[in-house]
């Protein structure tokens, strides 16, 4: 067992700070969410690949995720802590009922695993908040995403991807392949 470098009060007041974030996120209280993080503040949707710096940016995702999710919940499912970072893994829920990422209102539910991962300033307030979860679950769970190899998808790709399709179409004829890939070779007996 590696020994902690930093106090356990320490470790648990981060604990709790991160606790009290969720729970703000939970009421829909903005500015206690906002006030968990440190002046370098910082939200990280990798997925998306948006990223929020500054209390301003972050501030304004909340407020678009309060929006668009009014009845957004937060549960948390499983809690890591070390030195360097406290992971939560969470269920996320809510209904989108407003503008929501330039989506407007599907009117339908979402659910998805989240993996959050909170990072630390000098004065142990909320530097960053890094999320990492599957994209596709969320479009498809907001109607907005469809398999390929299921009907909808099959109907729907060739629509919303016509050049891609085209490439495909004229690879298929030509016989050809994309310079990028390399032949499949057999393993040699």
């Amino acid at each position: 067992m590696v020994a902690s470098a930093l106090s356990e009060s320490r470790l648990a007041a981060r604990l709790r700070l991160v606790q009290d974030h969720i729970r703000f996120e939970n009421e829909h209280d903005l500015d206690r969410v906002v006030a968990t993080f440190g002046k370098a503040a910082r939200y990280d949707d990798e997925p998306s690949d948006a990223h929020y710096v500054g209390p301003a940016a972050v501030r304004g995702f909340y407020a678009e995720l309060m929006q668009g999710l009014p009845d957004f919940r937060c549960e948390i499912q499983r809690t890591h802590v070390s030195d360097d970072a406290i992971v939560l893994e969470v269920l996320v829920s809510g209904t989108q009922l407003g503008l929501w990422r330039g989506l407007p209102p599907t009117g339908l539910r979402v659910e998805v695993p989240i993996c959050a991962v909170f990072t630390f300033d000098a004065e142990d307030r909320i530097a960053g908040e890094k999320v990492y979860y599957d994209r596709a679950s969320v479009l498809r769970q907001l109607g907005v995403f469809h398999e390929p190899e299921r009907l909808p998808g099959r109907l729907l790709t060739p629509l919303m991807h016509p050049l891609t399709m085209a490439r495909i179409l004229a690879r298929a004829l030509s016989g050809s392949r994309r310079d990028d890939e390399e032949p499949r070779r057999e393993a040699a007996e």
